[in-house]
């Protein structure tokens, strides 16, 4: 990784969350290719899916916080 780099994510540390979040979200758009059309489709048929058990209540969400910190302990342990 290269000097530039770093100076970059030095720079972008020091931006708000929110902005981070935007960011970062730019960056990995950067990254895509074309999309399969067959993967969007099977997504978007999952997300559907998953919307409709939300409002049906047949599942429940988990915050954020919860599920990360879950994780850190199953990276601790291995």
């Amino acid at each position: 990784m290269g000097a530039d780099v770093l100076d970059l994510f030095k720079q972008a540390c020091e931006l708000p969350a929110e902005e981070r979040a935007d960011l970062a979200g730019l960056l990995l758009e950067s990254l895509e290719t074309v999309p399969d059309p067959a993967v969007e489709e099977t997504w978007a048929i999952e997300i559907k899916r998953r919307v409709a058990e939300l409002d049906a209540g047949t599942v429940s969400t988990v915050p954020w916080a919860t599920v990360k910190a879950k994780l850190l302990s199953r990276l601790r342990e291995s």
